[in-house]
C-alpha cells in the first residue's frame, strides 16, 4: 500500500459516497490508495455506506465509541494506515478531492504538504461567512511564530510515515492536529499547494465557542513546548513588573 487518506467523521453520511468517489476517480493507481474513515459513532448510516462503497473501492471505517474528537480520530487513523504516506482530509468535501493527487507527488518528494487557502487569488469560495474568514486570519496570525505554514489551520494535509513516527508528545487533543504534528515532529521540509475551499452543502459545521477556547488553549500548550525559555522570560518579566507596581503603590 502506497497512500492511506484519513477522513475523520461525525455524522457526514450525505457526504461520504461523493467523497469516495471523487478521490478515487482523481487518483492514478486505485489498488495502491486506500481510504479510512473514522467516525465517532454518528449511527446515521455512514457505517452501511461505506460497506456498500467497499464492494467497489479500497475503503474501509473504523467506528469509535468510547472516544470522541477530531484529532485523536485523525491519530487512530493514522494508526490503522497501511500506506507510507499519509492524508487527512475532512468529510464534508470543502477540500476538493481532485487535490488529493496533487499532494501525494508533492509528499513524495517532501516531509510534510498542506492543501492551503491562502496561495492565489480566489482560493475561498465568495459565500464563506465573514466572522468565519475573520476567525481564520486571526488564528493563523497568533500560529506564525510556531510554523511558516500559510494555513496551520488547514485539515487537508500529508505527511510521511517515518516523519511522523519521530513526533514526540503529540496531544490528540482539540481540532488543529495539522500544526500539532508540524510542530512536534519537527519538520523541516514541507510543500503547499494552493486549493479552493468550497462551502459545506450538507451537514453542519462544528465550529463553536468551544473549539475556539480548545485552539487558544493549544497554542498556549506549543509555544510553551517550542520556547519554554522565552515563556519562563516573560512570566519572570510579567512577576517583576508587577512586584516594583505594587512596591510603588505602597510607597
Amino acid at each position: 500500500m502506497d497512500t492511506t487518506i484519513v477522513v475523520p467523521a461525525y455524522k457526514e453520511a450525505g457526504n461520504l459516497k461523493p467523497l469516495v468517489e471523487r478521490v478515487f476517480q482523481s487518483v492514478k493507481d486505485k489498488k495502491t490508495t486506500e481510504i479510512i474513515i473514522v467516525d465517532d459513532n454518528s449511527q446515521d448510516g455512514s457505517f452501511e455506506i461505506i460497506e456498500q462503497l467497499k464492494k467497489k473501492y479500497n475503503v474501509r471505517i473504523i467506528v469509535r465509541t468510547k472516544e470522541r474528537g477530531l484529532s485523536s480520530a485523525v491519530m487512530r487513523g493514522f494508526e490503522e494506515a497501511r500506506g507510507d504516506l499519509l492524508l487527512c482530509m475532512d468529510a464534508d468535501l470543502q477540500h476538493p478531492p481532485e487535490k488529493v493527487p496533487e499532494l501525494i507527488e508533492q509528499l513524495r518528494e517532501t516531509e510534510f504538504v498542506i492543501g492551503t487557502r491562502y496561495l492565489g487569488q480566489n482560493t475561498v469560495d465568495k459565500d464563506w461567512p465573514l466572522y468565519r474568514r475573520v476567525i481564520s486570519n486571526g488564528a493563523r496570525l497568533m500560529a506564525y511564530p510556531l510554523t511558516p505554514l500559510s494555513d496551520p489551520m488547514t485539515g487537508f494535509f500529508g505527511i510521511q510515515k517515518h516523519v511522523l513516527k519521530r513526533g514526540k508528545n503529540v496531544s490528540p487533543i482539540g481540532f488543529k492536529i495539522c500544526m500539532e504534528l508540524f510542530v512536534k515532529c519537527n519538520v523541516k521540509k514541507h510543500a503547499e499547494v494552493p486549493i479552493f475551499f468550497g462551502v459545506r452543502t450538507v451537514g453542519e459545521s462544528k465550529l463553536s465557542s468551544k473549539v475556539i477556547i480548545n485552539y487558544l488553549h493549544h497554542l498556549m500548550e506549543l509555544y510553551w513546548y517550542k520556547y519554554p525559555l522565552l515563556i519562563v522570560l516573560v512570566l519572570l518579566v510579567g512577576i517583576l513588573t508587577l512586584f516594583f507596581s505594587l512596591q510603588l503603590l505602597l510607597q
